[in-house]
């Protein structure tokens, strides 16, 4: 008989998460991903719900999200821990018909709550769901080393860090053509992190925290963690560039502008120009 545990969802944040603890994103309880579900992904699994769902308030009414479920990753939770015990590392949380609030309906187990970066996901989850037509239906933040170390030596800016990680691999224009959104420093966990963050997630599918990490989007886990990694991937050859002693030839904005459209892209203009 086939419980929550084996749902596609379950499996997906299972092999999303251990990829991500594999690659080093994720130390101890570091990163959070949530994963944005529709009623019937859920409705076979109610046998597995908790008999009394535990109701917990939103710092701030979120309307567009209202009846909407959510896979979650739980806060303090250790990414490496998802494969060994899912339902006391992550949880179906669902908001309710006001948006003021959601229930725990399965998982997050032993009085576990989810993730305190909650708020900027779910303003980010808004974002995306108007910048792509509901498509996206992932958020997810960890801590890429490649792209932290890039945000201590770059200028961080929008374009600057976007041209830089296009020409450290030639894909990056194709996978990100809408560039890189970059913040200041903030608190992490805050309200104000996730209406800033939200902000740049309608421009960008990827975010960069400087000093901190990064938050991706996509309309599938393994659409938003290749995000992630195609990123962190030029941030590592531009890491090791850099360490060399710097560029001496690179791809060229005529280049880039041939890339584009042979690809049918349209590269961030700002980027593009520099």
């Amino acid at each position: 008989m086939h419980t929550i545990l084996d749902a596609w969802f379950v499996q997906g944040m299972i092999k999303a998460t251990s990829d991500a603890w594999l690659k080093g994103w994720d130390e101890r309880n570091g990163g959070n991903l949530t994963l944005r579900l529709d009623p019937p992904d859920i409705a076979p699994y109610t046998a597995d719900f908790h008999r009394e769902p535990r109701y917990i308030p939103l710092s701030q009414p979120m309307p567009d999200l209202a009846n909407t479920p959510f896979l979650v990753t739980g806060s303090g939770k250790f990414f490496r821990n998802v494969a060994l015990a899912p339902a006391a590392n992550i949880g179906v949380v669902q908001v309710d018909s006001d948006g003021a609030g959601y229930h725990i309906l399965w998982g997050l187990e032993g009085d576990a709550v989810p993730t305190s970066e909650l708020p900027a996901h779910f303003l980010s989850h808004c974002a995306r769901i108007k910048a792509t037509g509901g498509n996206d239906r992932v958020i997810m933040h960890c801590h890429a080393t490649n792209l932290i170390a890039l945000t201590y030596v770059l200028e961080n800016d929008t374009n600057l860090i976007t041209r830089k990680l296009w020409e450290g691999s030639t894909e990056c224009l194709v996978v990100f053509p809408d560039g890189v959104g970059i913040l200041p420093w903030m608190v992490p966990g805050t309200d104000d992190i996730g209406q800033v963050t939200a902000r740049e997630m309608d421009n960008h599918a990827l975010v960069l925290w400087p000093f901190h990490g990064v938050f991706g989007s996509g309309p599938t886990l393994d659409e938003a963690f290749g995000l992630i990694d195609t990123a962190e991937k030029s941030a590592e050859i531009l890491v090791k560039v850099l360490s060399m002693g710097g560029m001496k030839q690179t791809i060229t904005r005529e280049q880039l502008a041939a890339l584009a459209d042979r690809f049918g892209v349209t590269p961030l203009a700002g980027a593009l120009a520099l």
